[in-house]
């Protein structure tokens, strides 16, 4: 089971893409940074509808983005450094 990282906004390279490709089933995605950003495609978001999914809940306020996003699952860093703990492996993206 891995924790998967995107810091990055998809306009700035593939990385989220490429994330999806390796990912499986009973791994994770957290969003944090610009990595929020990803959900304003409505592409994106379908392509993360069956994936396990985090948003930084400081980095979506931090963007002005909670009300839009508020159907995802927001985590503190607290919860962050559970998550870490909680899989096998980390993958920053």
């Amino acid at each position: 089971m891995i924790l998967h990282t995107i810091q990055t906004s998809p306009a700035k390279g593939n990385r989220l893409a490429l994330c999806l490709r390796f990912m499986r089933e009973q791994d994770s995605l957290l969003l944090l940074g610009d990595g929020i950003n990803s959900l304003l495609s409505p592409q994106i978001k379908q392509q993360l509808s069956n994936t396990t999914l985090y948003l930084l809940q400081d980095d979506v306020n931090a963007r002005g983005l909670a009300n839009a996003l508020m159907q995802y699952d927001m985590i503190s860093y607290e919860d962050f450094v559970a998550l870490t703990i909680s899989h096998n492996k980390v993958i920053n993206w």
